[in-house]
């Protein structure tokens, strides 16, 4: 399982945990002495108006059984509501929003200087379907749709009580772990579905033991947006990860009942730290959450059809029409006359959690004002922005930084050093985005001696190395792509945020459910 292949709200906890996994709502369940996990779920999430689309990727390992996936749903799903996608997806979606680290050198201050610039802006954004009563009506459950999509056979339940629901899966041959009854108890007295998707072993190739699943992606419409986690808890060993992907026209999201805060960024790293990015990124995260107890922490939200620096191209119309724009009300093709502005001004938001048995409540999500930061922009005094501040765009992310000082002759009067740009020998590397980050070694890497400047919203002063590296300046006008902090052309900046204070509830969490060969 990956750090930033974390389930939105999706999939499982093994029987057997290892004590750092990724997040996930619901639990696995399988025959007599069956160890089953998830090691890779990916989830993305599409939100305009009512409608959600959740788009959702789960690598099985464990027996060469049929098993099922379970998922609360608000509403029935039908065929025409589901749908599998092509994996490759998700891996973009996720390093375009990951922390990235970005390498500058120094360029030669005696170069004859560029025109000064004033503080730089951010631009603007420019199957059988019929209901069936369950045969065994004794348990409160109802067959409310069936059908077949790729390599899963799904059926849609409801359910009086989560007693009944909770003897049904145990008939029907599913393994659950005890105590399931109070955690589906909300779930089923809130009134919502259970979308059954079982999957034929037989369908699936086998990689080194694991089971490639095509991807699955459905949708429905409701006024509310929110994250049912709750039943990750039931096996949960050690702390769980969460990453939250969310894709929306023109806003970002945060979280209404729990505090919201920024991953501190712009910071400056020792050369060292290059080589153990994701352990540095994990301390940093975990020294946040120190700082802010059962914080949601923020750290990516910018327009999704651009980036800088990039360490993957932005989505491009038909990537967003693969994640849920193809189903939004008045839909174009990609590359239509009449579907230029429908694929812009999509905002990618990454939300990060970290937590363990303390949690309560669900994550609720809410539209948020727009911020920026992390960008190589100088606002005062030759300092670069810190932290995140109120913007008209959303313009964020977790970026860190290597410098690289000057190290050839200087043999001019007057130089002007805290010039930075691409490397002497030309090109621009790409930013290398921290990965792997539930599994990332933590404990071991002190804050203080990996950056080169201090964190004061975490109070970490720099062990060594800050005095060494000539400040950022007011950047030259540099007429190439290796100029830091430069908006590539083609790019744009996120498209406005205002403010929806309407609250959104999503409802969803996941149940990996292993089944025995008998049908169910």
């Amino acid at each position: 399982m990956r750090a930033t292949r974390l389930a939105i709200y999706a999939a499982a906890l093994a029987l057997l945990w290892p004590s750092a996994a990724d997040a996930f709502c619901g639990f696995y369940v399988g025959g007599a002495g069956s160890e089953l996990f998830n090691n890779a779920t990916q989830v993305v999430m599409l939100r305009d108006g009512t409608r959600t689309v959740l788009s959702m990727q789960n690598n099985y390992q464990g027996p060469p059984e049929n098993f099922a996936m379970v998922i609360p749903v608000p509403v029935v799903l039908h065929k025409e509501n589901v749908k599998t996608l092509p994996k490759e997806i998700f891996g973009r979606v996720e390093q375009l929003d990951s922390p990235r680290l970005v390498e500058y050198w120094e360029q030669d201050p005696c170069r004859p200087g560029y025109p000064e610039e004033k503080t730089m802006a951010a631009p603007t954004a420019a199957a059988v379907d019929e209901a069936a009563d369950d045969k065994d009506s004794g348990y409160g459950v109802k067959i409310e749709a069936q059908f077949v999509v790729g390599e899963y056979q799904i059926v849609v339940l409801s359910a009086k009580e989560s007693t009944g629901l909770e003897r049904w899966l145990h008939d029907n041959n599913y393994v659950i772990p005890q105590g399931a009854e109070k955690y589906l108890r909300p779930y089923v007295q809130s009134g919502m579905k259970f979308f059954v998707a079982k999957v034929d072993i037989k369908k699936v190739k086998m990689v080194n033991g694991m089971a490639a699943l095509s991807p699955l992606r459905f949708y429905y419409d409701t006024p509310d947006f929110a994250l049912p986690i709750r039943l990750g808890l039931m096996n949960a060993k050690g702390k769980q990860d969460l990453i939250v992907h969310i894709l929306a026209r023109g806003k970002r999201y945060d979280v209404a009942n729990h505090p919201n805060v920024t991953i501190p960024t712009n910071l400056d790293l020792e050369q060292g730290t290059k080589a153990r990015f994701g352990e540095f990124y994990a301390a940093l995260f975990d020294a946040t959450l120190e700082k802010n107890p059962n914080a949601v922490v923020t750290e990516y939200s910018w327009d999704a059809n651009s980036c800088d620096p990039c360490p993957t191209p932005a989505l491009q119309p038909q990537e967003l029409a693969t994640l849920g724009v193809d189903v939004l009300a008045g839909a174009a093709k990609p590359g239509s006359a009449d579907s230029w502005q429908q694929y812009q001004g999509w905002v990618l938001t990454r939300l990060h959690a970290r937590y363990g048995d303390e949690l309560k409540d669900d994550l609720v999500f809410r539209a948020a004002p727009a911020i920026a930061g992390g960008r190589e922009f100088v606002v005062k005094d030759g300092v670069l922005e810190k932290g995140s501040q109120p913007s008209s765009v959303n313009n964020f992310q977790a970026r860190y930084a290597i410098r690289h000082p000057w190290t050839g002759p200087i043999e001019c009067d007057h130089p002007s050093r805290g010039r930075w740009g691409g490397p002497p020998s030309g090109g621009e590397p790409a930013p290398t985005a921290a990965r792997d980050l539930a599994f990332a070694p933590r404990g071991k890497m002190q804050l203080a001696s990996a950056v080169a400047e201090d964190i004061p919203e975490l109070k970490v002063v720099a062990a060594a190395g800050a005095a060494a590296t000539p400040a950022p300046r007011q950047h030259p006008r540099v007429p190439d792509s290796r100029r830091p902090g430069r908006i590539k052309k083609g790019c744009s900046c996120a498209g406005g945020s205002a403010a929806d204070t309407g609250g959104l509830l999503l409802c969803i969490a996941a149940v990996m459910l292993a089944a025995r060969r008998r049908r169910c």
